[in-house]
């Protein structure tokens, strides 16, 4: 009588270091806020593990979330990892955009529409930083409702930049962006946050 299989390594418990958030954890996080696919390399760097480790962690998830029929997948995709929907459920996706442009913008989508138009060209990185939230799908919303568009790309990171467009202008009645009220007396605390942001970046 042959011997069972063992069990898949995602439906074992990892250990864990008092006061470490386990490894798997980690790696789902920092798949939450990225705007593009990452490679282990720089993800093993950032949790300060190996990187084969890192990588047979991300192909567990993979595996889990498949087993899991999750509606969401974590795909290695142009040498890195992120995470997307699920082919089967791309109708329901698209109705949830297509209906979406007939409704008014959230406050999620108005805020990282002014976040574009006062600091474009900008990356999607950059909104979520001033923002302080993940902002990756809220900027697809506003692309597939024509209010912003892609604007080449960050020479230094390579990230996809962001400019609003022309219908943007005409939803608001301007010519260009230079009409925009002033951003103090709208976003007070925009400059400082950023700034603050920034800093904190720069001394990690």
């Amino acid at each position: 009588m042959s011997e069972p299989s063992p069990e898949p390594s995602w439906q074992l418990v990892e250990p864990e270091l008092a006061g470490e958030p386990s490894l798997r954890a980690a790696l789902e996080a920092l798949l939450l806020v990225v705007d593009e696919p990452v490679n282990e390399v720089t993800l093993a760097e950032v949790v300060e593990r190996p990187r084969e480790e890192v990588a047979a962690a991300l192909r567990d998830l993979s595996a889990e979330y498949t087993a899991a029929s999750r509606g969401f997948d974590l795909r290695h995709v142009g040498g890195g990892w992120r995470f997307y929907t699920r082919p089967e459920y791309a109708s329901v996706v698209e109705r949830y955009v297509r209906d979406g442009q007939q409704a008014r913008l959230t406050q999620a989508a108005l805020e990282t529409l002014a976040v574009v138009a006062y600091r474009q060209p900008v990356s999607r990185a950059r909104v979520s930083a001033v923002r302080g939230v993940n902002s990756d799908g809220v900027v697809r919303t506003l692309l597939t409702r024509g209010l912003v568009e892609e604007a080449g790309t960050d020479p230094d990171s390579g990230a996809t930049l962001y400019q609003t467009t022309t219908y943007f202008l005409e939803r608001l009645g301007l010519s260009t962006v230079d009409e925009l009220p002033p951003l103090a007396p709208l976003l007070p605390d925009l400059d400082t946050l950023e700034g603050s942001v920034e800093g904190t970046v720069e001394g990690t």
